[in-house]
């Protein structure tokens, strides 16, 4: 139990966090408004075209960040202490946890009628994984830390 608390929690609360804002309150419709009221508050004259730009570039980015932290989380739990640095296993484990994650949110949001459930927004998680598994691979390697190499990572059964 002392494991879980220690390095699954995180992850676990986190992937709620996920799927709770593919919900009705976060969507386009509700962000848009919140972005609209701090472009007033901050006397910001922005084209509504423009203004739409950001909007979508800002719930992209959430998209690409909130998945990286979720894989991040998930290679932590799956390292849970053993051993400093990074392996291929915890990588691939960390990134398929984070894609089921994203194919459940996006299957829910499919039924939630203010949202709508795209195939390219799992792969934009898909890719924001990645991009942490990446970054913390190069982490380990720079710290002299990381165990296995590149032809590990691209062989098929590595």
């Amino acid at each position: 139990m002392k494991i879980f608390f220690r390095y699954w929690l995180a992850p676990v609360l986190w992937a709620g966090i996920v799927l709770t804002a593919s919900s009705d309150a976060f969507s386009a419709q509700h962000t848009r408004g919140v972005l609209q009221a701090l472009a007033k508050a901050f006397f910001l004259n922005i084209s509504p075209a423009a203004l739409e730009r950001i909007h979508v570039a800002i719930r992209k980015s959430a998209h690409l960040t909130e998945y990286a932290i979720l894989a991040g989380l998930f290679f932590r739990a799956f390292r849970a202490g053993r051993w400093p640095g990074w392996q291929l296993t915890w990588a691939r484990r960390g990134f398929s946890l984070s894609l089921v994650v994203a194919a459940l949110d996006e299957f829910h949001q499919g039924f939630v009628p203010s949202r709508g459930s795209s195939p390219w927004d799992v792969l934009l998680d898909s890719v924001g994984a990645a991009l942490m598994l990446l970054l913390i691979r190069a982490a380990a390697r720079r710290s002299g830390q990381q165990r296995g190499d590149l032809n590990e990572l691209l062989s098929p059964g590595g």
